[in-house]
C-alpha cells in the first residue's frame, strides 16, 4: 500500500498518512468549500487501510479551525478509525489542540462521545501563531 500525502494550504490541513514511520496525521487548518471533493483520497485512503492495518494505528488530529463541511469529514474518518478499533485492532486518536482553544478541545471531546476508538488528548504547549488568517 502506497503512503498518502496531501500538502496543506490556507483552506487545507496537510494529511500525513505514512505506514512506514508509522505516521497518521491531519494538521492545520480545514476550511474549504467543498471538503467532499478534497477528502475523497482520504477516505478512499482509510478504507484500503483498514482491510490490512499495521499492528497499532495512532491517528493524530492537529486542526486550527474545522467548518461544517470539514466536520462531517472528520466524522467520517473517526467513524472508519471506529470501525478499525471495533474490529479488534489497535487504535488511539491523538487529539491536540491549542492551551487557549477551548472550541477544539470541546469539538474532541463530543467525538469522543459519539465513538468507542479511545482517545487522547494533547495540549499543545505554545501560543498559536499570530497570523493564521491573512487580512488583505
Amino acid at each position: 500500500m502506497e503512503n498518502l500525502y496531501l500538502k496543506g494550504s490556507e483552506e487545507t490541513p496537510e494529511i500525513v498518512f505514512d505506514i512506514d514511520k508509522p505516521e497518521f496525521r491531519v494538521t492545520g487548518k480545514s476550511y474549504m468549500e467543498d471538503a467532499t471533493e478534497h477528502y475523497v483520497k482520504v477516505i478512499g485512503w482509510l478504507q484500503k487501510y483498514i482491510e490490512n492495518p499495521i499492528p497499532v494505528t495512532n491517528f493524530k488530529f492537529e486542526l486550527e479551525y474545522v467548518n461544517t463541511a470539514s466536520s462531517k469529514i472528520v466524522h467520517d474518518i473517526l467513524n472508519e478509525l471506529d470501525n478499525l478499533h471495533l474490529g479488534g485492532h489497535n487504535v488511539l486518536v491523538e487529539w491536540h489542540y491549542y492551551k487557549e482553544d477551548e472550541d477544539m478541545l470541546e469539538l474532541g471531546k463530543e467525538y469522543e462521545e459519539i465513538y468507542e476508538v479511545p482517545f487522547k488528548f494533547e495540549e499543545i504547549n505554545f501560543d498559536r501563531p499570530k497570523n493564521l488568517f491573512k487580512i488583505d
